[in-house]
């Protein structure tokens, strides 16, 4: 019996820097061959014309919280990663604090079990890290776990890593990627002092980003990066949001021999400070969104190369938990199915090149953290692949929001681009704005 077959005619093949027009065959899971013209050699192969459409290797997000399990009035493995596929988001990478927090091997599987059975998109998902479970880390086999999380700052449960010398223990101890949030508690529990003391609970959202400060950040992944440059460690730090923090990483050196590495996230991207005014609490993230000169020296350290790559740290809540005052209102929304479509925005007002969206949120995810055979669009890697047109406008409503908290930060935006089909191992999952019923997901391996 043949493989099923897939052909996708005259596409715009966006790939390791170059766009050239041409056709892919995808035979199984696998693409089979890429070339200016491809004939079907039977009848029964699945021919796409995409004339007019640019095809992407699917995104790689190497940093969301799904919420599954303990969480699951918030979100759940099947609803995001559903939504994740209609983004062009084939494979994720999620994080530990759920409850129970993923800080011993045993919950690890069981979340591994819960995706296997209910993933819409290739999975991993990150151990974490606490001040007493290294002996937990250390069990924890490197090729076939995406990496360690280390929460620096903003925990849930006990998840801080707060002792000085279990951190250099376990920056010293493993492997694997080491991944942080860089915010320094102490500076933030003061600011936060200062402000309950003048607003009570209900302090205005616009003083967020000051109670999360720069030098909030700035101090704990300076520390963190003085820590890994001491002991050798392998870091990559998540969601920089200030232009401070860029100053801290280099271009000099490929990202394949970098050991020190970065990511900025969607909403540090899109958003700044003046936009608490409109949306409120809804754009209430940790890291906060800061200043429009952070935002454009995010921009500037993203495309000369000094920030390696673009997540979304998908961290849904209900509105009715975001609508909360500013103490109780969580931090965290809902990005994984609006993330490529804005940054496809921000390449229609001039901002970043096609080639260099693929490279910071497909090739760089992949390279970093040694994803197999993903990542590329390339004969013997799996058919992970999307397809977009850049020309076809469309507005994000409550009605077409795929998330289990059915809502957006980008409700009411209209993007020009549109995820037309998404490809995920070979199969075609997403098309007529309709995620497949039918699971392709696969557990994602590493080349470690």
């Amino acid at each position: 019996m043949s493989l099923k077959q897939t052909l996708i005619k005259n596409a715009k093949i966006v790939n390791e820097g170059k766009t050239i027009s041409g056709d892919v065959l995808i035979e199984g899971e696998f693409i089979k061959a890429i070339d200016s013209s491809i004939s079907a050699k039977s009848s029964d192969v699945l021919v796409i014309d995409a004339e007019g459409k640019h095809l992407l290797p699917g995104a790689i997000d190497d940093q969301v919280h799904f919420r599954e399990p303990g969480l699951t009035h918030k979100a759940t493995i099947a609803t995001e990663s559903k939504a994740a596929i209609a983004g062009g988001i084939t494979s994720f990478i999620e994080m530990p604090n759920t409850i129970p927090q993923t800080t011993t091997v045993e919950n690890l599987e069981a979340k591994f079990e819960i995706a296997a059975n209910t993933s819409y998109a290739n999975y991993s998902f990150m151990f974490g890290g606490t001040n007493d479970n290294l002996d937990e880390i250390l069990k924890v086999d490197p090729k076939t776990v995406a990496g360690l999380k280390l929460f620096l700052g903003s925990s849930t449960g006990n998840m801080l890593v707060d002792d000085p010398k279990v951190l250099e223990k376990i920056f010293k101890s493993t492997k694997m990627v080491i991944s942080v949030h860089c915010e320094d508690e102490g500076t933030i529990r003061s600011n936060l002092k200062e402000y309950k003391a003048k607003f009570g609970d209900d302090i205005p959202i616009k003083y967020h980003p000051i109670i999360r400060s720069e030098e909030a950040c700035y101090l704990s992944s300076s520390k963190a990066i003085e820590l890994a440059k001491k002991t050798g460690a392998r870091l990559h730090v998540f969601h920089l949001s200030t232009g401070k923090e860029t100053n801290l990483f280099t271009n000099k050196i490929p990202l394949k021999d970098k050991k020190i590495t970065s990511e900025v996230c969607i909403h540090h991207l899109w958003f700044n400070s003046d936009d608490y005014d409109k949306k409120g609490t809804l754009i209430k993230w940790n890291p906060a969104v800061k200043t429009e000169k952070d935002r454009l020296q995010i921009w500037d350290a993203l495309l000369d190369d000094r920030i390696d790559v673009i997540a979304t740290d998908h961290a849904p809540h209900t509105l009715e938990e975001k609508k909360n005052v500013y103490t109780k209102a969580p931090s965290g929304g809902p990005l994984v199915q609006h993330a490529l479509p804005a940054l496809l925005e921000m390449y229609h007002r001039g901002k970043i090149s096609i080639e260099k969206i693929v490279e910071k949120n497909a090739h760089n995810p992949a390279i970093l953290f040694e994803v197999e055979k993903r990542g590329y669009i390339k004969p013997g890697y799996y058919a992970d692949l999307v397809l977009v047109d850049l020309n076809n406008p469309w507005t994000v409503t409550k009605e077409n929001i795929l998330y289990k908290c059915g809502w957006s930060p980008f409700e009411g935006a209209t993007f020009k681009s549109r995820i037309t089909h998404t490809f995920l191992n070979g199969a075609l999952v997403y098309q007529n704005q309709k995620v497949s019923e039918v699971k392709h997901a696969k557990r994602l391996t590493f080349n470690r």
